[in-house]
C-alpha cells in the first residue's frame, strides 16, 4: 500500500474515533391559513417572519439582495426539540405592482450552497419573470451558512473509484466504513436528519415566512430531486415548478450513480475527439483511440506513483483520477481545463512536481459540494446494500463495457456503514403541473432519469436538449428554445402544447 494511502487511512481512523432594511415590505402571513397548514406543534414555525439584512457577500450585494434567517425543527417529529437556522437570501420583483410571488431554488448536489444561486440564474431570466417574483436563494440544512454539518476529517469526498482490482476495491470499503464513522462522530442526532423530505419541509416553512400560499421553484441537477419529493408532500402548495436536469426518484442514489457510468464512458470519447483535433497543443494523440489510451495509460501511471498532500488531504491516484475527470466532462466548454488537468496528472504520476492546490482548485470549481452533506443527503435518503460483495460484483462486470467509470458508478460508500434512514424515502407519483428540461447526453443525470421524472409526474412536459452533454440546460446562450419555454412557463403558467425538443447554438461550444 503507498505511504500516502497509510497515512490518509490511519488520520481517518484516528480522527474518527475523536470525535436592517428589506428591498420590499414582505407581507404578513395570514394567520387564518397558517393554522390550518402547520401541523400540530409547528405553528411557531410557519409564523415567523424573517428580518432582512445585508448578505455580507460580494455577490449577493451587487445583485441588491439581503439574506435572512428561519428558523426549522432538526427533526420534525420533535418540533418542540433542536433547532437548525436556514439561511435565505431575496432579490425582490422589479415591479411590485405585478409581483406574483416568489422563486425559490435549489443548484443542485447533494451538498450546493443555494445562497447565491438566483444571483446568477437571474442572467438567463426574461425581465417579464423578473418583473413578477422575489428570487429566493436558499442554503439547504447542512449546508453553508444553514448549520454546516461536518466530518471528523476534512475530506473533499466521499466518492472514490475502486481501483484496478479486489485489492484497491478493499481499500476503498475500508475506506468507506472509515468515513461513515468519522462522520456521524461528531453530531450523528444532526447529520442524520440532514435528508431530502427534511428540507423539502424547509422549503414549505420559508414559504409560509415568506408569507406566501403558494411556491414556485427553479431546481438543477439534485434540485430536481427535490422538488419532485415538494411537489409529492406539498401539491396543493406547488405552483410554477422547473426541473433542469432531472432525477429519476426510484433511483437514488445508488442507482443513480450506476446511471453515469456508461454516459461518462461515451463523453470521455466524446472528449477525446475534441483533443484529437488539439493535439498540437496537448500531444495526447492524433486520434480519439490514441487519447484514450492516453488517458487509461494516466490513470495506471497515477496509480503506480500517486501524489498526496497532507496539508489538502489531496490524493492522486487510480481511486481519484477518475472522479477528476468525470468533474470536467459535464460541458465542452471545459474540454481545454480538462486537458490542463489530464496533463498535471500525467506529469505528477511522471514524478514532475505540480501545484496539487492548483489542480484542486481547477477540479473543485466544477463540483463545488460539501462532502458531509453530500454523505448526509446519499446516505440519509434511502439505505444503500450493506453487503460489500454485491459493489464488487458489479465492478466487476461494469469493467468490459466501462473501463474508467465502471469502478467509480458501482462502488461503494459510507453509506453502507450508515445507520438506516429516519424515515423510507418519497415515491413521487402526482399530477403536479412542472417543466422538466433533460439534455440528451447529460454526465450527470442520465437522460433516462428525466424521461422517467415526466413519467412519474403526470401533467409535466419534457424539454430535450439534442445534441449535446452538457448538466444544466438553461444557461445564457446555450439555447434560446429552452430559455423561452422556461421563461414562457414562469411568466405565464403555458407549458408547452406538447414534449419539445431544442438544439444548443452552434457557437455555444469551442471547436
Amino acid at each position: 500500500m503507498p505511504a500516502g494511502w497509510i497515512r490518509f487511512v490511519l488520520s481517518v481512523t484516528v480522527l474518527a474515533a475523536v470525535a436592517a432594511t428589506p428591498l420590499a415590505q414582505a407581507r404578513t402571513p395570514d394567520a387564518g391559513a397558517i393554522g390550518s397548514e402547520a401541523a400540530p406543534g409547528l405553528e411557531r414555525y410557519y409564523g415567523q417572519q424573517p428580518t432582512w439584512q445585508g448578505c455580507g457577500d460580494q455577490i449577493l450585494d451587487d445583485a441588491q439582495a439581503q439574506c435572512a434567517n428561519v428558523t426549522v425543527p432538526l427533526d420534525y417529529a420533535k418540533p418542540d426539540g433542536r433547532t437548525l437556522s436556514i439561511a435565505i437570501s431575496r432579490i425582490a420583483a422589479t415591479d411590485p405592482a405585478r409581483r406574483r410571488g416568489v422563486l425559490l431554488s435549489n443548484p443542485g448536489g447533494p451538498g450546493g450552497s443555494g445562497l447565491r444561486y438566483m444571483a446568477t440564474t437571474q442572467k438567463n431570466l426574461s425581465a417579464d419573470v423578473r418583473a413578477q417574483y422575489d428570487l429566493i436563494g436558499m442554503d439547504p440544512r447542512g449546508i453553508g451558512r444553514s448549520d454546516k454539518v461536518s466530518c471528523a476529517i476534512p475530506v473533499p469526498s466521499i466518492l472514490f473509484s475502486a481501483g484496478f482490482d479486489t485489492f484497491g476495491y478493499a481499500r476503498d470499503a475500508t475506506l468507506a466504513s472509515a468515513l461513515a464513522t468519522a462522520c456521524l462522530t461528531p453530531d450523528a442526532d444532526k447529520i442524520r436528519n440532514i435528508n431530502t423530505r427534511n428540507t423539502a419541509r424547509d422549503m414549505d416553512v420559508v414559504r409560509s415566512a415568506l408569507g406566501e400560499r403558494t411556491l414556485s421553484y427553479f431546481g438543477a441537477s439534485y434540485g430536481t430531486y427535490l422538488g419532485s419529493v415538494y411537489t409529492q408532500m406539498f401539491p396543493e402548495r406547488a405552483d410554477r415548478i422547473v426541473l433542469d436536469s432531472a432525477v429519476d426518484p426510484d433511483r437514488i442514489w445508488v442507482g443513480h450513480y450506476q446511471d453515469m457510468g456508461p454516459i461518462n464512458e461515451y463523453a470521455l470519447d466524446d472528449w477525446a475527439v475534441w483533443a484529437a483535433r488539439h493535439d498540437d497543443e496537448y500531444h495526447f494523440g492524433a486520434t480519439a483511440e490514441q487519447v484514450r489510451a492516453f488517458v487509461t495509460d494516466m490513470i495506471r501511471r497515477a496509480g503506480a506513483h500517486p501524489v498526496f498532500s497532507v496539508s489538502s488531504t489531496y490524493l492522486v491516484d487510480e481511486h481519484t483520477v477518475p472522479l477528476m475527470i468525470f468533474a470536467l466532462l459535464a460541458n465542452p466548454q471545459w474540454n481545454s481545463r480538462l486537458a490542463d488537468v489530464v496533463r498535471i496528472i500525467s506529469d505528477g504520476a511522471n514524478g514532475v512536481p505540480i501545484d496539487l492546490d492548483d489542480l484542486k482548485a481547477r477540479v473543485t470549481a466544477a463540483v463545488p459540494l460539501e462532502a458531509a452533506s453530500l454523505a448526509a443527503v446519499l446516505c440519509g435518503d434511502r439505505a444503500a446494500p450493506r453487503d460489500p460483495a454485491w459493489y464488487l460484483a458489479n465492478i466487476e462486470q461494469a469493467r468490459a463495457t466501462q473501463p474508467v467509470f465502471g469502478a467509480f458508478a458501482n462502488n461503494i460508500t459510507a453509506c453502507a456503514y450508515w445507520p438506516d434512514p429516519v424515515e423510507p424515502p418519497t415515491e413521487v407519483r402526482n399530477a403536479v403541473p412542472a417543466l422538466i428540461l433533460v439534455s440528451e447526453h447529460d454526465t450527470r443525470t442520465a437522460y433516462q432519469e428525466g424521461v422517467a421524472l415526466h413519467h412519474d409526474l403526470t401533467a409535466s412536459r419534457l424539454v430535450t436538449l439534442a445534441g449535446t452533454r452538457i448538466h444544466g440546460a438553461f444557461r445564457v446562450g446555450l439555447s434560446p428554445c429552452v430559455t423561452d419555454a422556461v421563461n414562457t412557463y414562469l411568466a405565464d403558467g403555458t407549458l408547452p402544447a406538447a414534449d419539445l425538443t431544442c438544439r444548443p447554438d452552434p457557437g455555444y461550444f469551442p471547436r
